[in-house]
């Protein structure tokens, strides 16, 4: 979930500086990542209330899960976000997350890859991902430093659907072992953009996007971006506690919420929109849809699950939570994921704040269905 891999050369698989230290780093970001979902924490989604419309209830056997943007199609709209890969540990995690997959029919992207460019060991730790789901939708992860034949080589050996690209410059700007140059980042998305012929996706990892850079992805040919904000794993919070000196901790929470960056991004056109950073329930879940994501994505809290409860538990907890998103789209009246961008919500506290200060009518989400 790092960009250190660009300007590395590939290595053997029996080389053990880099892939050692590319396995500790991996297996801390498991372990911490699991620690910082212990505890229920306040979130934006909070200030994103849907009306009640007693009478626009609607049928729940008429309810559709499946979920449709420009270019992607999903038969739900929850995946199971980036999160790991590369070392023993993590190879089971990610079995238990493809089995889940599988059985539940969500859609999985794979944590960051770039480390299998530099160690073959690490390849069936992320390959499990397609053997154990050979049906499902797989995205592979790269970072944005990838070249466009490493991050070919990334879909072809997962046999994926899809390429992830996360951005993460405040992660890397807390790493210590971490990048400080970003500035050709854009004309590499837009080479591999033109090398895979698989949709790509943008993602942050957990500070945001701007409606700007949702443009800018959008011109560089990316199919969708996922504006993964604040509030769920804390990468930059993360990235200190690894460090020596404990030092940048006042970092933490850099950046816009996943609820910030879909209202700032609605307005710009072309491109799907994804959402994750902090989903905690079902009911997140739809507030996201219900501001204009096509699909929202959970890593944080599943993970938590299936570390404490195990992989029958993941299964049935992803299960549920389809089970009560279709639900509450029935309470709201929608039978189709994108009829839930016509129900009214009510913006308040610092989000209402923040569309002021961005211009967002926030008013106009309030009185969507003419009710």
């Amino acid at each position: 979930m790092t960009g250190e891999e660009a300007a590395d050369p590939v290595l053997s698989a029996n080389d053990a500086g880099p892939a050692a230290q590319d396995a500790r780093r991996k297996d801390d970001h498991v372990r911490l990542a699991s620690a910082q979902h212990a505890e229920p924490r306040a979130h934006d989604f909070d200030h994103v209330r849907p009306m009640n419309h007693p009478l626009r209830a609607g049928d729940r056997s008429q309810v559709s899960l499946a979920t449709s943007g420009r270019v992607l199609s999903w038969p739900v709209p929850i995946y199971i976000n980036a999160m790991t890969g590369g070392t023993a540990h993590t190879a089971t995690i990610n079995r238990a997350l493809a089995l889940a997959a599988r059985e539940t029919g969500v859609p999985i992207a794979s944590g960051s890859t770039g480390i299998l460019h530099r160690n073959a060991d690490a390849i069936p730790s992320f390959r499990v991902l397609r053997d154990l789901n050979p049906d499902g939708f797989v995205l592979a992860n790269v970072n944005a430093n990838l070249s466009p034949a490493q991050a070919r080589r990334s879909v072809e050996i997962l046999g994926a659907d899809g390429l992830q690209i996360h951005v993460n410059p405040a992660q890397e700007i807390v790493m210590p072992e971490g990048d400080r140059d970003f500035t050709r980042w854009a004309d590499g998305i837009a080479a591999v953009v033109q090398a895979v012929d698989v949709p790509v996706v943008v993602k942050e990892v957990g500070a945001g996007m701007s409606r700007g850079t949702v443009a800018q992805l959008r011109d560089l040919g990316v199919a969708a971006v996922d504006v993964s904000g604040r509030g769920g794993t804390d990468f930059t919070a993360i990235e200190s506690a690894r460090r020596d000196d404990g030092g940048m901790d006042y970092l933490a929470g850099w950046g816009q919420s996943a609820v910030e960056g879909l209202l700032d991004a609605a307005s710009v056109d072309g491109v799907d929109l994804l959402a994750s950073g902090g989903v905690r329930h079902p009911l997140d879940v739809v507030r996201a849809l219900a501001l204009g994501a096509t699909a929202v994505g959970v890593a944080g809290g599943f993970l938590r699950v299936l570390l404490t409860e195990g992989e029958a538990a993941l299964t049935a907890r992803i299960q549920a939570w389809l089970t009560q998103v279709g639900d509450i789209m029935t309470l709201l009246g929608a039978r189709t994921v994108a009829d839930l961008r016509d129900v009214d919500l009510l913006i308040t506290g610092p989000v209402r704040e923040f569309c002021e200060l961005r211009g967002v009518d926030a008013a106009a989400y309030a009185r969507r269905s003419g009710l």
